[in-house]
Order: structure tokens, then C-alpha cells, then sequence
């Protein structure tokens, strides 16, 4: 198991975080894209349009050539939601880290590093909700290098983040993440985050079958002051 420690981000780092959250978005897109081919209605798709275009022709070599050419475009499209989650987030958030989240109190990035490498990275926010901007801090940015998971890293950036919002006075953590993140979500709920809601964030996401689900993680104190209303 690496040995590694957790510290705020610093502006040399750039270049090793942009690498590692490019990976990610990759590596999203991937799953999301055979999430997308392994739907009914897809299979559905592939199947019944070669089909009609042989029906149509009684050419296999077009046919195959339909097939081909239709499994190709769906398996793009499955990748099209985190692309463009890519274009916006470097256009905002992660086009300036230090100015987005280490300009003012309340807000902080993080990442995991080993021997200079950077291993992982969170960032912290406050929430966008103008009633709850000083009540609820937000996770963004949870990305682990695919060889070092399963050694505790993301479960300790959680951790980081969490303690960052009980010490700053936040009544909780909220993250949005995907339903197809299937280790993510197990990481939290473990942690004792809850899930609130699921939506589609746009078309995109909706077309390929890929809900957000908005997770909390309230304080104790929270909690209990929850619990007396």
C-alpha cells in the first residue's frame, strides 16, 4: 500500500490534477458508453435497424456496413453527457483552482500526494443556493488514479472534506454524483451520506438513462437540531 498524505492544493500541482480529472472524465465516458449499448431499447436499436435496412436493400454488405456504423454512433453518444460536463467545468471551477476555491474562507481543494505524485483530489464549495450558501458545503472534483484505489485514499478525502465543513461551522456536505458511479456511491452511503433526489441534469443525460443523485451528509449537530423542529 502507498504511503501518502493529504494537503491543500498549490498552483505546481496543476498540471498533474488537470491530468488526472482529464483521465477521469475519460474513463466516465467510458462507463457511461456501455451503460448506453447495454440498455434494452439500444440493443433494440441495433438489432431492428440493420434488420430493416436489409428488409429494405437484401444487402449484407450494407447491412453490416449499417450495423457497424450505428453501434459506432451510439457508443459515441454514450460519451457525449461527461464531455461536455468536461467543457464546463474547465471553463468554470477548474479553469482557476486557486481563484475558485482558495481565494476566501469557507471553500478548499485538496489532493492526495505520494513522492510528488498527485494521487487524488476533492475540492469543497459552498453550496450554489443562495438560502443555504453558508449552511451547506459542497463536494466536487473526487477523483482517485485508477492504480492507487482501494487503498483508502477517496474514503480520506471525504473524510478531509467532512471535517473541513464541521470545523467552518456547515451544517452539512452535499455532492452530486451519477447512478452509474457505482463505487462512488457505495463510498458514500458508507460514509453516511443519503441520497435525496435523482434528476436528469439535461437532454443528454436523459436520452442516455444516466439520473444525478444528490447526496447529504448532515452534522450531528444538524441532526439533532433537524430532529427538535
Amino acid at each position: 500500500m502507498v504511503s501518502y498524505y493529504i494537503r491543500q492544493y498549490q498552483d505546481r500541482d496543476h498540471k498533474q490534477v488537470m491530468d488526472l480529472f482529464s483521465d477521469s472524465m475519460a474513463e466516465h465516458a467510458l462507463t457511461s458508453s456501455h451503460h448506453l449499448l447495454k440498455l434494452p431499447r439500444t440493443l433494440a436499436l441495433l438489432l431492428g435497424g440493420p434488420l430493416a435496412i436489409f428488409l429494405l436493400t437484401g444487402s449484407w454488405p450494407l447491412t453490416l456496413l449499417a450495423g457497424l456504423l450505428l453501434f459506432a454512433a451510439l457508443k459515441n453518444f454514450g460519451k457525449v453527457p461527461w464531455l461536455q460536463f468536461k467543457v464546463m467545468a474547465l471553463s468554470s471551477d477548474m479553469s482557476d483552482i486557486s481563484k475558485h476555491y482558495l481565494s476566501g474562507c469557507g471553500s478548499c481543494f485538496w489532493v492526495a500526494e505520494s513522492q510528488g505524485r498527485v494521487l487524488g483530489t476533492v475540492g469543497a464549495l459552498p453550496a450554489k443556493e443562495p438560502a443555504l450558501h453558508r449552511e451547506h458545503l459542497e463536494l466536487f472534483h473526487l477523483c482517485v488514479h485508477p492504480v492507487h484505489r482501494g487503498q483508502g485514499i477517496a474514503k480520506a478525502l471525504v473524510r478531509t472534506v467532512l471535517q473541513f465543513g464541521q470545523d467552518q461551522g456547515y451544517k452539512a456536505v452535499v455532492l452530486i454524483t451519477t447512478t452509474v458511479q457505482y463505487a462512488a456511491l457505495g463510498l458514500y452511503e458508507r460514509l453516511g451520506f443519503r441520497k435525496t433526489h435523482e434528476y436528469f441534469m439535461s437532454l443528454a443525460w436523459r436520452l442516455n438513462a444516466i439520473p444525478f443523485v444528490r447526496l447529504v451528509y448532515y452534522f450531528p449537530s444538524a441532526q439533532v437540531s433537524q430532529r427538535s423542529k
